[in-house]
């Protein structure tokens, strides 16, 4: 009679188990927590524009189904972690208050214009002037435009006072400028910029005070057509450097 051969389950024929303390942190597995991470750094990325729908829905199932660190890594190489953004990025240049100006030239200078009367009529003052310490507006049954996106500044903090009565101006400021609005309204409008909390260090103060009767005042930001264009072209830059590092991960190259 022969013996009875060791079971498949018998320990002794059991293949050795690899020690955990044999494995690299690529190779150790990834709990919940760790992927909760990764979805999150692609939420924020989606959120400030560094991805699109498509790529965010691509990593955030690749991102559930890893099961090591090593799987997880390549997800969100190309991101920055949560709160550590660069100083200069994508969705700092795309919003108003994020383009970067050299404020130190463009704050002095002699005024060129102090005042702007539209009566039954319009006024405009854009492009390049310096605008003076104090700026004094009317509107009467008409329209003025207040333009300082181009403009040099008298001083570090100036004040555009404006009146309209049955007419409307407009004062756009460009991004990184600090605006505080003080203005009254009856029976019209005193408008503000929903994102006056952004602006530079070492940005000029604009504010803005007046009376708006029967009319209103509009405070907005804008970008100029060339900075729209130089924040597009960055835009597409982005975009194509973003295909790039998903192609590779998808593709690494053979180390072989």
């Amino acid at each position: 009679m022969t013996d009875a051969e060791p079971s498949p389950a018998d320990p002794e024929r059991r293949p050795a188990k690899r020690p955990s303390t044999d494995l690299t942190p690529s190779e150790l597995r990834a709990a919940d927590a760790d992927r909760e991470r990764v979805a999150e750094i692609l939420r924020d990325a989606l959120a400030e524009g560094r991805l699109d729908m498509t790529e965010f829905e691509e990593r955030l199932e690749a991102t559930y189904a890893a099961r090591t660190y090593g799987e997880l890594e390549p997800i969100t190489q190309d991101l920055p972690a949560l709160g550590s953004a660069p100083a200069a990025s994508l969705a700092k240049a795309a919003r108003p208050g994020e383009v970067s100006v050299d404020w130190q030239h463009r704050i002095g200078g002699e005024p060129t214009s102090s005042l702007g009367v539209a009566v039954m009529s319009g006024f405009s003052r854009r492009g390049r002037w310096t605008a003076p310490r104090r700026f004094n507006a009317f509107a009467l049954m008409g329209g003025g435009d207040i333009d300082l996106r181009e403009a040099n500044f008298a001083d570090r903090e100036i004040v555009v006072n404006c009146f309209a009565v049955m007419g409307g101006i407009d004062v756009i400021v460009p991004p990184g400028v600090e605006v505080v609005v003080r203005g009254i309204s009856i029976m019209g409008g005193f408008d503000q910029p929903k994102d006056d909390a952004l602006h530079d260090p070492g940005a000029p103060r604009v504010i803005v005070t007046g009376l708006a009767f029967w009319g209103g005042v509009d405070v907005r930001r804008k970008l100029t057509k060339a900075e729209r264009e130089r924040v597009k072209a960055e835009r597409e830059r982005l975009k194509l450097e973003r295909r790039a590092a998903r192609r590779q991960l998808k593709n690494p190259p053979d180390s072989s």
